[in-house]
C-alpha cells in the first residue's frame, strides 16, 4: 500500500483526498476573508498578474482547476467574452458551491462541476488555457494531474500554475515564524479552525520549489516553462506551453 504526505504527516495515498476535502469543507465559508488576512490582500495582486499573463482573447476556451471561490474564473470570463467559455471546477463540493454562488451574485453563470484533476472529464486538445491556483500542492499525484492538464490543452496551449513556493533565503526565518505561529491563530480566530491552517503551512513546505516544479512540468509534456516569482518567492507563477 503506497503512502504520501498530508502536511508533515504520512498517510495512505487513498486517504489523502479525504483529509484534504475535510480541510476545505471546514474553511470554505471563510476562505476569501482568510485569504485577505493571511496575504494582507496580496493574493489579489498575484491573481491579477496571473490573468494578465494568461493573455486571453475573445472566444478562448478555459479550464479553471481548483477554482474554489471563483476569483480567476470570473476574471477569465470577462476576457473570453460571450463566444468563449470558462469551466469553473474543483474537487471540493463545498468550495465549488461557495464559488458558484459568488459567481451568480456577480452575474456570471459559468459551467461549474466537481472535477478530479487526475481524471479530467474533457477531450484531448480542447482548451486554450488551463489554470490551477493554490491547488496543485494538495494533489496526491502531481505528475498525473499535470499530464492530464497537458492532454486537454491544444498544441501551444498554456498552463498557469499559481502556487506557494520557496521564499528567498533572507526571509526564510521570518516566513517560517509567521506561518507556524500567526497563521494557525488567525485560522482559529476567524474560521474556528487552527488545524487546517497549520496544514496549509506544512503543505507549502512539502510542495516542490520553483526549479523542481519547472522540471516536473517539462517531464509532463510542457516544452517551455517560465517561472515568475512574486513577493520574494512566497508565490510563483509557472507558465508552461504544451509542445
Amino acid at each position: 500500500m503506497s503512502s504520501t504526505h498530508f502536511g508533515f504527516k504520512t498517510v495512505d495515498e487513498q486517504e489523502k483526498a479525504k483529509h484534504v476535502r475535510g480541510v476545505f469543507d471546514s474553511v470554505a465559508s471563510k476562505y476569501d476573508v482568510m485569504n485577505d488576512l493571511m496575504s494582507m490582500g496580496l493574493h489579489r495582486v498575484w491573481k491579477h498578474y496571473t490573468t494578465t499573463v494568461a493573455d486571453l482573447h475573445e472566444g478562448d476556451q478555459v479550464l479553471d482547476i481548483a477554482g474554489g471561490t471563483g476569483d480567476l474564473s470570473m476574471a477569465f470570463a470577462k476576457k473570453v467574452g460571450k463566444t468563449g467559455r470558462v469551466f469553473h471546477t474543483d474537487i471540493n463540493e463545498a468550495m465549488l458551491r461557495t464559488g458558484r454562488d459568488r459567481l451568480l451574485d456577480h452575474g456570471w453563470a459559468l459551467p461549474t462541476l466537481v472535477c478530479d484533476a487526475e481524471k479530467l472529464p474533457f477531450p484531448d486538445a480542447h482548451f486554450d488555457l488551463v489554470s490551477v491556483a493554490f491547488g496543485l500542492r494538495n494533489m496526491t499525484h502531481k505528475d498525473v494531474a499535470l499530464k492530464e492538464m497537458c492532454r486537454v490543452l491544444k498544441p501551444q496551449g498554456k498552463l498557469l500554475v499559481l502556487e506557494f513556493s520557496k521564499v528567498a533565503k533572507p526571509f526564510e526565518k521570518a516566513y517560517d515564524w509567521y506561518s507556524f505561529n500567526i497563521l494557525p491563530k488567525l485560522g482559529q480566530w476567524v474560521a474556528g479552525d487552527d488545524a487546517s491552517y497549520r496544514y496549509l503551512a506544512e503543505s507549502i513546505r512539502m510542495h516542490p520549489g520553483q526549479e523542481e516544479l519547472k522540471a516536473l512540468m517539462k517531464s509532463c509534456g510542457f516544452g517551455h516553462v517560465d517561472v515568475h516569482n512574486m513577493s520574494a518567492g512566497v508565490v510563483a507563477l509557472h507558465v508552461g506551453i504544451k509542445c
